[in-house]
């Protein structure tokens, strides 16, 4: 299943500041953000559906994430 999030993740930066905290919490996941994108999408593979998981985190970490 592909997940799709509207992020307002617009720099490398950034993703660096998340990518630790993704990878630690979700292993078994692909995932990659589109910084080309107006929405600056995040996107999800996975087997699991962890939408809410996904939005919590990245609010904690100060980012704004919703589910497409």
């Amino acid at each position: 299943m592909v997940l799709v999030f509207k992020t307002n993740v617009n720099t490398v930066s950034k993703v660096k500041k998340i990518a630790p905290k993704l990878n630690k919490l979700f292993p078994k996941t692909k995932w990659n953000f589109d910084l080309e994108d107006c929405d600056n999408i995040l996107r999800f593979e996975t087997e699991h559906n962890i939408i809410t998981e996904i939005v919590i985190l990245m609010k904690l970490v100060g980012f704004e994430c919703e589910a497409l």
